[in-house]
């Protein structure tokens, strides 16, 4: 079996077993609220407590920057640089998610708590954006246990926790921190699908 055959059947395992079920149901827990001035602990506890030990596992170094916006939330510069003769890859994601307005959930929902009814997952973040960037790591921590560690290229991740308050200081950040960020292809896993069935891809934008 190739390596990209292994790692596409671990990652499918992860979600028929509910591993990932499991994890994204940890991030959901955080009540991330970026337009919630009383939520930036949480912002920084997001980033401090449950994405930074993930990616650290994976061989990423992390830093966790303030905002250059004041009392707004930090963002995350996480990078795993295997030979910088290598093509980095930039991939961005957001941990922060819409008020939750609890009170207008059904009868047995909680934006805080992931809940599978049907085809369907319930849970604030689980399609915006915390989903996306766990499927991201997931898909990456399968592919280095099929390729005995190695990707054969080097991974920068931005995780920014404001982009649902309008990305406040995104790009005064991506400025000061250019060289940094510098890569040669950027991946944003964010956005709805077009169709439920059906991944959407857009490209060169």
């Amino acid at each position: 079996m190739s390596s990209r055959s292994h790692a596409i059947e671990n990652a499918t395992e992860q979600f028929d077993n509910g591993t990932f079920f499991a994890l994204l149901g940890d991030s959901v827990a955080y009540p991330t609220q970026s337009q919630e001035a009383a939520s930036l602990p949480e912002l920084y506890r997001y980033l401090n407590e449950f994405i930074a030990p993930h990616v650290e596992r994976l061989g990423f170094s992390v830093k966790v920057h303030d905002n250059p916006v004041a009392v707004r939330g930090p963002l995350m510069i996480a990078t795993r640089i295997e030979d910088p003769a290598l093509p980095t890859l930039l991939s961005y994601g957001h941990g922060d998610v819409v008020r939750g307005y609890d009170a207008q959930w059904q009868a047995g929902l909680s934006p805080w708590k992931v809940v599978e009814r049907g085809d369907r997952w319930y849970g604030r973040g689980t399609a915006d954006n915390k989903g996306q960037h766990l499927i991201n790591l997931t898909a990456l921590e399968q592919t280095l246990k099929a390729r005995d560690g190695k990707l054969g290229f080097n991974v920068k991740l931005l995780l920014e926790m404001g982009e649902e308050d309008g990305s406040p200081g995104l790009s005064a950040f991506c400025q000061a921190h250019a060289e940094e960020l510098a890569a040669d292809i950027f991946i944003a896993s964010d956005g709805p699908r077009l169709a439920a069935a059906r991944p959407t891809l857009f490209l060169g934008s």
